[in-house]
């Protein structure tokens, strides 16, 4: 029962996105039309898309390098903390500053590299959670049967480790997914992204445009929460 109550807000999303004339007190919509569908703009989901994409692969890589030294040392546990609670308007107001002198702001790759400092402590604790449960004595045992740093990988660490790829991946894919602030500050209004579109038409007063995008918006991280959740049950 509680699973399907957390579907009403998308149900009203829906009801919202096609309905031309509603108003209070009115129940039901009088008039239907698939205008504000029309409206949704390509290059908003593109950007997110590939932006959520690109630093779910970093965050992950990343993530592989540090898991070992994040259980290891102290500083690197803290760095990493540091960052997963570091307010994102102050940290993409002080990175503004830094990008405009190399030149990365109002550019694709800039939102790229803002966004993975957020995104990149989430991966990092996920796959160290699943690191401390690895016995490395698989991976000796492995080598005293021959096997390469690619087969260990292939064969044993990586299928151990996959759990925790799979949280961080999909914790580095939200994270970036959701951004609106850093976008904003970064991208200077060249790079649009969902989160930007949706705050633009949520105050231009087109709530039919608002609620279509904000279901193209829900629809990845629905998307991956029931692929993870499949993938606990399997």
């Amino acid at each position: 029962m509680v699973r399907w109550l957390v579907w009403l807000p998308v149900l009203f999303l829906l009801v919202r996105s096609l309905a031309t004339r509603w108003f209070w007190p009115t129940v039901w919509p009088g008039e239907w039309s698939e205008r504000a569908w029309g409206a949704v703009r390509g290059e908003p989901v593109w950007n997110s898309l590939t932006l959520a994409l690109a630093v779910m692969a970093g965050a992950v890589v990343i993530a592989v390098l540090l898991a070992g030294s994040f259980r290891r040392s102290g500083w690197v546990r803290w760095g990493v903390m540091t960052l997963a609670l570091l307010p994102p308007l102050a940290a993409s107001v002080g990175l503004h500053g830094l990008f405009l002198r190399l030149g990365w702001t109002d550019s694709w790759w800039g939102v790229a590299l803002v966004h993975l400092i957020p995104a990149t402590p989430y991966a990092v604790m996920a796959v160290a959670g699943s690191l401390s449960r690895f016995d490395e004595d698989l991976v000796a045992q492995a080598r005293t049967l021959g096997a390469g740093r690619w087969a260990i990988w292939r064969y044993v660490k990586g299928p151990a480790l996959a759990p925790g790829l799979a949280t961080g991946a999909v914790f580095a894919f939200v994270v970036s997914w959701s951004q609106y602030v850093s976008t904003a500050l970064i991208g200077g209004g060249r790079v649009v992204t969902l989160p930007m579109a949706l705050v633009g038409y949520q105050q231009s007063g087109d709530e039919a445009v608002a609620a279509a995008v904000s279901l193209v918006f829900l629809g990845a991280p629905v998307m991956l929460s029931v692929w993870v959740e499949r993938g606990w049950e399997s």
